[in-house]
């Protein structure tokens, strides 16, 4: 985490966090068009790769940018609602998933293997769950601001590109309820399978993400994005939105994985529009919610490979994505150092 980013301690210091961090760099962006019109190549026919370096420079603040140390965070949590049997597998899983990161034997270790990323796993003290939500609110608002600061702390300096994701069995429970508190629906309209889950054990989902909704309603919760975080969220969720406002100060970009990830992330652009600027999410998860958040969001995503795996394999996928647009952007010959004539004028 930039040393200049404040520690936040509660709801208020992290809202005016939000409301004083930077804008893109409009200077840089500008200077990535300017230099990609002048690559061997008709204008345009590289298509999102194009606009991927635009970003890539406007959040860097630098022309051309870089993609030399990119982390990948995956944050773990663990979940009350869990023993509410939403989940094809029981919760111990979560710790176990834990140990197999860090012996190196998820998916996840092998994609930043190839992607020659970091991997850092943190662990949101998930030998203790976090609240049911259908029994009261997930978490207190100090415990919520405490997650979020850790979640910053995975922005170090010298990151040029983060990678968020998660674990926590219970947790796609916990995000369709929190995408319905903060875009409107029921748990019909946000609820997936999950891990698998299908038949009534998946209607029996639906019906907890309802009761939780119907509670906290009923309840009066603040009708505020942290405040709904707090009410259904997990440490791990929160965690994820303090690194994307800590990757905003610190001018990193990001790239979300899957429907947890970015409905954490949600949090801030129900905060503030233009909040997600400076985040990519990396896939479309196969998760039903996944698409109607990123629609509702207006983001599209990098990669639709039928992924519902989370712990930000999606998301690193993405890497060699960003990679090549970045080599393309630099390592082209312009037209006047190749001595290819240009399209002529029209």
């Amino acid at each position: 985490m930039n040393a200049a980013t404040p520690v936040p301690t509660g709801f208020d210091e992290i809202r005016r966090i939000v409301a004083g961090w930077p804008d893109a760099d409009e200077a840089a962006r500008a200077a990535a068009i300017e230099r990609d019109r002048q690559l061997t190549k008709p204008a345009g026919s590289l298509g999102r790769l194009e606009t991927m370096v635009q970003w890539l420079a406007s959040w860097q603040a630098k022309c051309p940018p870089t993609i030399e140390r990119p982390r990948v965070a995956v944050f773990a949590g663990s979940h009350g609602v869990a023993a509410r049997g939403v989940s094809a597998y029981p919760p111990d899983v979560t710790a176990q998933m834990v140990r197999n990161f860090i012996a190196g034997g998820a998916a996840i270790n092998q994609i930043c293997r190839i992607a020659d990323a970091e991997l850092r796993v943190y662990e949101m003290a998930v030998e203790r769950p976090v609240g049911d939500f259908t029994a009261g609110p997930a978490m207190d608002e100090e415990t919520c601001a405490r997650a979020m600061a850790y979640g910053m702390m995975a922005v170090e300096p010298g990151i040029d590109l983060i990678c968020l994701g998660e674990m926590g069995i219970g947790n796609t429970t916990a995000g369709a309820a929190l995408a319905a508190a903060l875009f409107g629906g029921d748990g019909a309209q946000w609820v997936g399978p999950g891990t698998g889950v299908e038949g009534a054990a998946l209607a029996h989902k639906i019906a907890v993400v309802d009761q939780g909704l119907a509670r906290h309603r009923a309840a009066g919760s603040k009708p505020d994005p942290l405040s709904m975080l707090a009410a259904f969220g997990g440490q791990e969720m929160a965690a994820i939105a303090g690194a994307v406002i800590a990757a905003r100060m610190a001018r990193v970009p990001v790239l979300l994985d899957g429907f947890v990830s970015t409905v954490s992330a949600a949090v801030l652009h129900a905060m503030q529009p233009g909040a997600l600027d400076h985040c990519r999410v990396g896939h479309l998860s196969t998760e039903p919610g996944h698409r109607r958040l990123v629609d509702a969001m207006e983001k599209r995503p990098l990669l639709d490979v039928d992924l519902r795996l989370g712990e930000a394999s999606g998301a690193a996928l993405a890497i060699p994505l960003l990679r090549a647009s970045v080599a393309c952007h630099t390592g082209m010959a312009t037209f006047a150092e190749a001595g290819v004539s240009k399209r002529r004028p029209t």
